[in-house]
């Protein structure tokens, strides 16, 4: 038996040991945090938008209460309007989730917006993954009307996913998104989009920083990526060597 095999394979059987140890010991880093809520609204009239966090695939949905929720509960919302104002939402506290509600003024697309770079600093050193601080960024597209824009831009300061899919979504039709970092374009970077019944595929941007797939099932999708930004600092006292971005954007259930 070759001795270099052996030593990769109990190497790589280590290291799949210690992701698994990893994601199992924190749901803060394991979850991911997305917008959920219906594509089309209709104007002057309530709209409601809810915020989860967890394992959409896996079915799990941390409650509102438990730990896991409060360690990412310092996040704000709010909606940019298709002439560029920006509202934040005031969001109350649900069994699973938070909820907000706002009225649609005038026709075109409303991008939603979550942002949460207030959480504390993880040290994952035990498991090679080092110092780290964790920012979430969400987004999700509301279209009241017709016309049908481009999201806006949202995150000069990390990764974002906006969805240039130029129609509403049915079963079926080609998905377009684009990853920015410090809004130009992520080129070769990894992208994850989930279904609710352990389904996924990843994909990799290509030089301008899109993606493009199919919806071949009437079910609702999650898309995650996320981004190392190697720089280090300190953020409440507390040092870090990275830090790591994770942006979602949540597709509704297609039509048929």
């Amino acid at each position: 038996m070759n001795n270099n095999v052996t030593l990769k394979s109990i190497k790589m059987k280590k290291n799949i040991l210690a992701l698994l140890l990893l994601l199992a010991s924190s749901p803060i880093f394991a979850h991911y945090m997305w917008i959920e809520t219906v594509p089309t609204g209709k104007l002057n009239k309530e709209h409601q938008i809810k915020v989860r966090f967890g394992e959409y695939t896996y079915g799990v949905l941390e409650k509102v209460d438990g730990d896991a929720f409060k360690g990412v509960s310092e996040f704000t919302v709010w909606i940019i309007a298709p002439n560029g104002q920006k509202k934040e939402l005031t969001l109350t506290p649900g069994a699973d989730f938070y909820a907000g509600t706002f009225v649609p003024s005038e026709n075109g697309t409303y991008t939603v917006v979550l942002d949460n770079k207030n959480m504390k600093v993880l040290d994952y050193t035990e498991y090679d993954f080092g110092i780290f601080k964790p920012q979430y960024h969400a987004k999700a597209r509301i279209v009241v009307g017709e016309t049908i824009a481009p999201l806006a831009t949202s995150n000069p300061e990390g990764i974002e996913i906006v969805d240039l899919t130029d129609k509403t979504y049915a079963k079926a039709d080609e998905v377009v998104l684009q990853l920015l970092y410090k809004g130009k374009p992520l080129a070769k970077n990894e992208l994850s989009v989930y279904q609710a019944d352990m389904w996924s595929k990843k994909l990799t941007t290509d030089e301008e920083g899109k993606v493009s797939f199919k919806l071949p099932w009437n079910t609702q999708y999650t898309v995650e990526a996320t981004y190392n930004e190697e720089v280090p600092g300190n953020f409440k006292g507390l040092d870090y060597g990275f830090v790591w971005h994770c942006a979602t954007y949540c597709i509704p259930a297609p039509k048929n």
